[in-house]
C-alpha cells in the first residue's frame, strides 16, 4: 500500500521508468509548496474549483471540499497530468476514456510514469487522494480514518462529476489494495456507472480465510464499538517500505509522512469497516462490468527481512485474493506476475513493463479503445518495448 514516490533522477526515456525530473519543462507554473512547520509536509486547499500545480512535476491538483466530521473539515484531492499549450482544452474535450485511480492504505497517488503511460495510450488519467490521506491529510486528523468505506462515495462521486465535465464517457476505475476494495464496493452500489475495473492487488479478504476474518471480528467488535479510534497493537515492520523505497532496496523516493516507513497505525473501527467490505465481497457483488485483477505470483510473510521480499507480495495473501476475485462479478480476468510486489505497478521495471503491456491489451479489448487513437499508435505510445503482435492470441485486443 505505497505512497508518494517522487523519483529523484531524470527520466531514462521509458514511460514506466520510476524516475522523474525535478522540474517539468511543459508546465511553467512553480511547483506547489507544502505546509511547513510542526505538522510536517501537509498541503493546503486549492482555491475553489481551481487547478493548481502539484508536488509531482507536470501534474496539477484540485481540492474537493467534503463535509465536516468530529476532526474538522475534510477534503479529497483530484490529481491529473498537465496538458500544456493552446490545444490543452481541445485535447481535454476529446472522446478520451476517463480513468480514475484510487490508492490503498497508508498511501496516495505517486506513480507519475503509470499516469503518463495511460495518458499516452489515450486515457484521461485522474487520481484521487481520499480524505485524510496524502494531499488530503490535514493537521489534527487521524490518517486514513473512516468508520465505513461507503463514506468515500462522496469524494468518488464528486471526482467523477468533475472529470465528466471534460470527459463524459463512463470511466474505468483503477484501484490498488484497499482502493481496489473501495472501488469494487462503490461499483456495486452504483451499477452501470463504470466502464470497467482494473484492480491492482485488491484487498478483498483477510489473510488466511473467511474463518480468520470472522474470528478477528469477534475479538475486534466489542472494542471498536466502544472506542473505534483505538489503535490496534499490530506488528509494525518496514519491510514493504524497504522493498519500494530508493532509500533501501526499491526504486521510489517516498514522502516521509504520506508513505511513512512504518505505515499508519490501524484504528479498530477502520479495520472493522474493511472487514465489513470483505464480507460483502464474500457474499458476491454481482458486478456486470469487466474486471481485471493483477497479482503477484506468491506471498512472502515474515517478521525478519529477507531478499525474497523484493520479489513477492509481502502485504496480502495473493492466493486468497485470487480465489476471492471471482466473487466480484461475472467477467473477471486474474493475471499473476512472477516476482511482482504488492503494488504490481511499482515492481522492478521489467515486471511492471510486462504487467503494463498485458493491462493495456486487456483495456483495449474490454474498456473500449479511446476515440482518435489507433491500437498501433497506442502500442507505440505505451513505450513498454513489447510488440503487440508478439502477444499470445488470448492476450490480443479484439481489434488488433
Amino acid at each position: 500500500m505505497p505512497a508518494d514516490a517522487v523519483p529523484a533522477e531524470p527520466p531514462a526515456g521509458d514511460a514506466l521508468d520510476g524516475r522523474e525530473a525535478a522540474q517539468h519543462p511543459d508546465d511553467p507554473r512553480p511547483a506547489q509548496e507544502v505546509l511547513p512547520g510542526p505538522s510536517g509536509e501537509l498541503l493546503t486547499d486549492s482555491p475553489p474549483g481551481e487547478w493548481v500545480p502539484d508536488i509531482l512535476p507536470g501534474f496539477e491538483r484540485m481540492t474537493i471540499p467534503l463535509e465536516v466530521d468530529e476532526e474538522g473539515p475534510n477534503a479529497a484531492t483530484l490529481v491529473r497530468p498537465v496538458r500544456p499549450g493552446p490545444d490543452a482544452e481541445v485535447v481535454r474535450g476529446t472522446g478520451r476514456v476517463p480513468l480514475l485511480y484510487v490508492h490503498g492504505w497508508s498511501d496516495y497517488f505517486y506513480n507519475a510514469p503509470l499516469a503518463r503511460l495511460l495518458e499516452d495510450h489515450g486515457f484521461a488519467f485522474h487520481a484521487l487522494d481520499l480524505r485524510k490521506y496524502g494531499r488530503s491529510l490535514r493537521p489534527g486528523q487521524t490518517p486514513g480514518w473512516v468508520e465505513s468505506l461507503q463514506v468515500y462515495d462522496d469524494e468518488i462521486g464528486s471526482a467523477l462529476r468533475t472529470i465528466a465535465q471534460d470527459h463524459p464517457a463512463p470511466p474505468v476505475l483503477m484501484g490498488h489494495s484497499t482502493g481496489g476494495l473501495t472501488l469494487s464496493l462503490w461499483a456495486a452500489r452504483h451499477p452501470g456507472r463504470a466502464r470497467a475495473l482494473v484492480l491492482n492487488s485488491p484487498w478483498l479478504e483477510m489473510q488466511g480465510s473467511t474463518l480468520v476474518r470472522l474470528m478477528a471480528q469477534a475479538v475486534l467488535d466489542p472494542v471498536a464499538r466502544v472506542q473505534p479510534k483505538t489503535f490496534l497493537k499490530l506488528p509494525r515492520v518496514d519491510h514493504y517500505w524497504r522493498s519500494i523505497s530508493d532509500a533501501a532496496d526499491g526504486e521510489w523516493s517516498l514522502h516521509p509522512l504520506w508513505r511513512p516507513q512504518l505505515s499508519f497505525e490501524v484504528p479498530g473501527g477502520w479495520l472493522q469497516a474493511v472487514m465489513a467490505g470483505h464480507a460483502q465481497v464474500a457474499a458476491g457483488l454481482g458486478l456486470a462490468e469487466p474486471i481485471y485483477v493483477m497479482l503477484s505470483d506468491r506471498t512472502v510473510f515474515g517478521t525478519r527481512w529477507s531478499e525474497d521480499m523484493t520479489a513477492a507480495d509481502i502485504v496480502l495473501d495473493v492466493d486468497v485474493l485470487a480465489q476471492r476475485a471471482v466473487r466480484l462479478g461475472r467477467h473477471v480476468t486474474v493475471v499473476r506476475h512472477a516476482g511482482a510486489l504488492h503494488d504490481v505497478m511499482a515492481s522492478p521495471r521489467p515486471i511492471r513493463e510486462a504487467a503494463a503491456a498485458e493491462m493495456l491489451t486487456w483495456l483495449d479489448a474490454y474498456a473500449g479503445e479511446p476515440a482518435g487513437l489507433s491500437t498501433a499508435a497506442a502500442g507505440d505510445a505505451a513505450g513498454t518495448g513489447v510488440e503487440r503482435s508478439t502477444a499470445p492470441p488470448y492476450l490480443r485486443s479484439r481489434r488488433a
